[in-house]
């Protein structure tokens, strides 16, 4: 992938998308195609196929589709599974007859086994009972990611990439709080009682769960890398993560401190927790030469600077 490489960034407003936007961009990358989704739907096949005949990418990141958090999963897990699935057939279709050169995908890591050792190696994968509340979108990802396996092998050339990052957050993130994610969720919940003056905040679960979290820009940063290291990678998945998680409750407590929320934080334990832990084992990935950049503190900083000026 070089300078002059057509580059199509699937998903470029959203939250990994723009960040793969902005630093391509810092890169002197000077053939970036996008489409919002009024101009292409990703989950109509006669549209993906007539975007790629006409634009012939080279290189695909394929950042577009429906995540959202515990409710959101809960609620519209129907939509999720067939969404994701969508786009994800569509795009891999076109892209091997329209001979794009690489692709990057992404999962997740609610795809593991709800129950895997930590931290979780890639070979976890199927080898358990996924959690049940995220179980749609997961069997979405998993399809995802067994296809680019099953497409290098059937066509012998490592050409799709899937990456696992642990979830992220950063600038253009989904601030709804009722299908937003954890990060954005509280940044929100938080904001919005210190302009109230509310002396509490209720929070979902007992906060004692574990998770790592990664920022949007060393993910897309770990992205440009895979594709331009492609050649050394494996017909596999790889783990992108910072190594470190702290509990929902530490978590809270920073993101308050940060917007400057200072009431009492109660725990509401008739709500799920999810998954108990969630912490990736990155080694396979880092061993090839890449390193997250951006510690959680400087992360959610900039993230609740990005609420500020636009919400």
């Amino acid at each position: 992938m070089d300078k002059a490489s057509k580059i199509y960034v699937a998903g470029h407003t959203g939250l990994l998308g723009s960040a793969l936007l902005k630093l391509l961009k810092l890169e002197g990358y000077l053939k970036i195609v996008t489409r919002n989704h009024a101009e292409l739907d990703l989950t109509r096949q006669e549209m993906v196929e007539a975007f790629f005949k006409t634009e012939q990418p080279e290189y695909v990141f394929l950042c577009a589709g429906l995540t959202g958090g515990i409710i959101a999963n809960k609620t519209y897990p129907a939509t999720f599974l067939h969404a994701n699935i969508a786009i994800q057939d569509n795009v891999f279709e076109a892209s091997l007859k329209y001979n794009v050169r690489n692709l990057v995908f992404y999962g997740s890591s609610c795809a593991y086994p709800k129950n895997c050792s930590q931290p979780i190696k890639e070979e976890y994968l199927l080898t358990g009972e996924i959690e049940q509340t995220s179980e749609a979108y997961a069997i979405a990802k998993i399809a995802g990611i067994i296809a680019c396996r099953s497409s290098n092998r059937q066509y012998k050339a490592n050409r799709f990439i899937a990456l696992i990052p642990n979830t992220m957050y950063g600038p253009n993130d989904n601030f709804d709080t009722n299908s937003s994610h954890v990060i954005p969720a509280l940044i929100r919940k938080f904001h919005e009682a210190k302009v109230k003056k509310e002396n509490n905040v209720i929070l979902w679960g007992s906060g004692n769960p574990r998770r790592e979290f990664i920022y949007s820009e060393d993910v897309a940063d770990a992205s440009v890398f895979a594709m331009k290291n492609a050649e050394r990678l494996q017909n596999t998945h790889y783990n992108i993560g910072t190594g470190i998680d702290c509990t929902i409750k530490e978590l809270a407590k920073i993101i308050a401190e940060i917007v400057g929320f200072e009431g009492k934080i109660e725990w509401d334990i008739t709500k799920p927790d999810g998954a108990s832990r969630k912490l990736l084992d990155s080694s396979g990935f880092l061993n090839l030469g890449w390193k997250p950049s951006t510690a959680l503190i400087e992360g959610l900083r900039h993230t609740y600077k990005y609420f500020m000026n636009q919400y």
